[in-house]
């Protein structure tokens, strides 16, 4: 004798079932599951009968079997008689009940009809319990020679479709099955397994509850589920609080199309069409007499005080150079400064190692102390020689001749002017705003966001915030370009050759010296904007600090 072979625990953490002092069992059964499976089961079948013969369930092979399945049950049942015992009980029906079947089933395979019986009472999902449920192998070709003869009965319910509902099929379904099984299994998928088969119906009981012990009949029942309707789903995966931004790829730049080529056509024509009111609107309005006796009066010029010098000396000459060569390097390396994401160089300066910043910004702010220098000595000079009457307002009459030299520029009748001898009153009130007023301010806001700026002046730094230095500094460089393209549109429309003669020759003459003087200047300033890299900057900036890569 022989205890039952005890398999996995039926709770968490408990001891293996059934429990040592288990009813045992006739060693025959041990010896019967050792059996080899006779050639009569070929083929992925065979594997069913060693899970079929474990434990109690080998007392429940039928002896009614006719055919090859008599064999197979002479070879393994011989022997003494299987002794009475109870049923090994499995698992639940039903979430959270007791084991199956009930305690105290008892199963006893005798010989003669007894076994059909026995086997008849109890269903094949109890017999089939363990891997030979689910394996996918076909029907055991034992059963192909077994006769059909089922009769009618209830299917019985298994476990619920859904979460809290009632036991499937519906009670009342009655099944008759009158074919073999593998005719029945004819319409499953191919290689798709017994339980697998079975279970997509209602459920299925084979050789049990319908068999009768008189002829070796085996039944099975399936019903076919409606497979139209999904599975019910349980969310378990809700969108956070955080919410969710789709990144849109940036636009790819490249020719433009028709449409807005002809769109860019189409706004440059309605430009000139507006240009061409314009200016036909204010020819007439000047034309008009009270307009006529207003030109009269202030022609665009007022006369200069008494003793202020005549013509344009040569020092006028070189700083207006250094200007044009300083600021157009500054305003290319202010942009790169305000572009710039990440650095390739850094400059540091000796007494300060924590005072660290890129080398563009480096290179603005030196070419800021030389623009500052050279408008020091510039202003300098102005005071010095008396050159300041020329720049600086001195009568009230400027305001109505600045109108008057402004109405003229956009009526394309341009007033008589010398610049060698005085300056119209619109250029004055320009030259003064960029002198006296926007260089200023843009000193005074690049010094509040630069290192320079003392960091302990609490006092100073709260009168006067760096946001307003920042709010202020970029629109002073463009206020500069908008200078500088107006300026010298109107050198090249009013007299080129004279009034380059003045600003690069110190002359007062119709000749090609200032043109080639101007443009030797151009060459200079456009080889120190492609010099103006890391490579050449380097060098110099380290002889004021330490440059370095990070």
């Amino acid at each position: 004798m022989a205890s039952l072979r005890r398999g996995l625990p039926r709770t968490r953490g408990g001891e293996a079932w059934p429990p040592a002092a288990s009813v045992p069992v006739s060693e025959s059964l041990d010896e019967a599951a050792s059996v080899p499976v006779p050639e009569v089961l070929e083929g992925p079948a065979a594997a069913l009968v060693p899970e079929v013969l474990e434990g109690p369930a080998a007392a429940l092979v039928p002896e009614a079997l006719e055919g090859p399945a008599a064999a197979l049950v002479a070879e393994v049942l011989e022997g003494p008689t299987v002794s009475a015992g109870t049923l090994r009980r499995g698992l639940p029906r039903v979430a959270g009940g007791d084991p199956w079947p009930p305690p105290g089933t008892e199963a006893t395979a005798s010989a003669g009809a007894s076994s059909a019986s026995v086997i008849a009472s109890v269903p094949v999902p109890e017999v089939l319990e363990g891997p030979s449920a689910t394996t996918t192998a076909p029907v055991p070709e034992v059963f192909e020679e077994a006769s059909a003869t089922a009769s009618a009965g209830s299917l019985r319910r298994g476990l619920p479709r859904v979460a809290g509902g009632d036991p499937w099929p519906p009670a009342g379904i009655v099944v008759t099955a009158s074919a073999l099984v593998p005719e029945v299994l004819e319409e499953a998928p191919a290689g798709a397994s017994i339980a697998s088969a079975t279970a997509s119906g209602a459920s299925a009981t084979a050789s049990g509850a319908s068999a009768t012990a008189s002829g070796a009949s085996t039944t099975v029942a399936v019903a076919t589920a409606d497979v139209s309707v999904p599975l019910p789903f349980t969310r378990t995966v809700w969108n956070g609080s955080a919410p969710r931004h789709v990144v849109a790829e940036p636009a790819v730049k490249g020719r433009p199309t028709w449409p807005q080529a002809f769109g860019g056509l189409f706004a440059a024509a309605g430009l000139a069409v507006l240009a061409g009111a314009a200016i036909a609107i204010v020819r007439a309005f000047l034309s008009l007499p009270f307009m006529q006796d207003f030109l009269a009066t202030y022609p665009g010029e007022y006369h200069l005080p008494a003793g202020a010098p005549v013509g344009i000396p040569g020092w006028i000459g070189w700083q207006h150079f250094f200007n044009i060569f300083l600021m157009t390097l500054i305003i290319r390396s202010g942009l790169q400064v305000r572009t710039e994401k990440r650095p390739t160089a850094f400059w540091t300066p000796r007494r300060d190692p924590k005072g660290k910043i890129s080398l563009n910004l480096w290179f603005h702010q030196a070419l800021d102390l030389l623009w500052i220098v050279n408008g020091a000595i510039f202003i300098v000079l102005l005071v010095v020689t008396g050159q300041w009457m020329r720049l600086v307002p001195t009568s009230w009459e400027v305001f109505p001749n600045a109108l008057s030299a402004a109405l003229q520029y956009v009526s394309f009748d341009w007033p008589t002017e010398n610049g060698w001898v005085n300056y119209n009153s619109l250029q004055q009130l320009a030259y003064f705003t960029v002198v006296f007023l926007a260089a200023p301010v843009a000193i005074a806001t690049g010094f509040r966001m630069s290192g320079l700026w003392p960091k302990k002046a609490e006092r100073l730094s709260k009168a006067y915030p760096i946001e307003v230095a920042r709010a202020l500094h970029f629109p002073t460089m463009l206020f500069f370009v908008a200078f500088i393209v107006v300026h010298v549109a109107l050198v090249l429309l009013t007299g080129m050759l004279r009034n380059l003669n003045h600003m690069f020759a110190s002359q007062d003459a119709v000749t090609w010296t200032g043109f080639w003087v101007f443009a030797a200047s151009l060459v200079v300033i456009a080889g120190a904007w492609s010099a103006a890299r890391p490579l050449v900057l380097a060098p110099i900036a380290k002889l004021f600090g330490q440059v370095s890569g990070r």
